[in-house]
């Protein structure tokens, strides 16, 4: 089952609201894709499950601690699904982060579904022990067929690297120095810390390569084709590693040890919003657009957080809760209509103003908008005179 099969696959389920799962066998795996109302709402398969689970958590919400739920969830076949639906109804866990850690995973698990041929698909009817919430965080079609092409796009580049032969399930290890001795006489050299492009810390067999693109924020294709030569000089060596094991996340969350600068913002931009000057969010991905907005805004005594990319970005929103908030329509990997619907679904940003930005600016355009829930539609570029007016309607000092 190619990849647009699967989401015409989905689209059919979606259109009957079924709950179940989806089981694609292949030689090599078995993959589990759970649905509930007719959304794709987790993806499973046995290996590395506590890994993936790992590194979107520490993506995406690095704060949370679940106390005992965890313990008492450990043996549930479906303990992540369930332990996100726990965090959201104990208001420890946003919709938007738990989103967010769904869409991580389910993106990885079809980066390597990708790379599987010959799938037999069945389908398993049954219903899911989650709240009526989960309908929220599931990736609903048009979710699906955004995210199928942002990994398409990540396998273009994985295949165009010459890397199809390996999987980023894999971990990068230095060679034993005995056996480096009598392949490279020149070992010092060739292994200093400094030349090395990755961190030797992770050239140990603790971590994959998605592990590593994790860690330095870089994508994996970029991570593997820089250890190559090194593969090729007999200095290392990728090879298949265990998964975490289940009892550090009973003591301990986050089983990684570093965290990436996108997971919270700096000390430095921290500071900046501790203020109490009133503090507007830009979602929009054009630099142009975003640099005239904070001249504008600042220059009448507003603090503003810029967000290029919303998926990577909504831990920003949750950690500083701006008083307004501008959506680009336009935007990289989100349909901007379903972000502001999403928004306005969370507790969090009920009741937070949302202006529109958007060159489009027709009746169907301000009806859909109005039905995701703006607050306003304002016409891009806009005049400084005019979203200072907006501005200053909802956030009057």
């Amino acid at each position: 089952m190619i990849p647009s099969q699967l989401i015409e696959e989905l689209q059919k389920l979606g259109r009957d609201n079924n709950d179940g799962e989806l089981i694609l066998n292949s030689r090599k795996d078995v993959w589990y894709l759970h649905i509930f109302h007719g959304k794709l709402l987790y993806a499973t398969n046995e290996y590395h499950r506590a890994r993936r689970w790992d590194r979107a958590l520490k993506q995406h919400c690095p704060k949370w601690r679940w106390g005992v739920d965890f313990a008492q969830l450990m043996d549930h076949q479906h303990w992540e699904y369930q332990l996100l639906d726990l965090g959201i109804n104990h208001k420890r866990l946003s919709l938007i982060q738990a989103k967010l850690v769904i869409r991580s995973i389910i993106q990885e698990c079809l980066f390597e579904l990708h790379n599987q041929a010959d799938f037999k698909d069945t389908w398993k009817a049954c219903s899911k022990e989650v709240s009526s919430l989960c309908d929220l965080i599931a990736l609903s079609s048009p979710e699906m067929h955004t995210l199928s092409t942002k990994v398409a796009k990540m396998q273009e580049k994985w295949h165009a690297a010459g890397l199809t032969y390996l999987s980023p399930t894999l971990a990068p290890t230095l060679k034993q120095e005995s056996a480096l001795q009598a392949a490279v006489p020149n070992l010092k050299q060739e292994i200093d810390p400094q030349a090395l492009p990755i961190s030797d810390k992770y050239l140990n067999a603790n971590f994959t390569l998605w592990d590593i693109a994790f860690l330095v924020d870089k994508p994996v294709a970029e991570v593997t084709l820089s250890l190559i030569s090194l593969v090729e000089k007999g200095i290392l060596q990728f090879q298949r590693v265990p998964d975490l094991p289940m009892s550090a996340f009973i003591q301990q969350p986050i089983g990684l040890v570093e965290q990436t600068s996108t997971a919270q913002p700096s000390s430095e931009e921290s500071a900046k919003f501790n203020q109490k000057q009133p503090l507007v969010a830009c979602i929009d991905d054009s630099p142009v657009l975003t640099h005239t907005l904070r001249k504008i805004l600042a220059s009448a005594g507003y603090q503003v957080l810029s967000i290029p990319e919303p998926m990577r970005g909504f831990s920003q929103l949750i950690e500083h809760k701006p008083e307004l908030i501008l959506l680009d329509l336009l935007l990289p990997n989100a349909d901007g209509y379903s972000i502001c619907k999403f928004l306005r679904d969370t507790p969090t940003f009920k009741e937070t103003p949302i202006i529109i930005l958007t060159a489009k600016n027709g009746l169907v355009d301000r009806t859909r908008a109005q039905l995701a829930g703006a607050t306003e539609f304002l016409t891009k570029p806009p005049h400084a005179e005019e979203l200072l007016q907006i501005v200053r309607k909802y956030l009057r000092k």
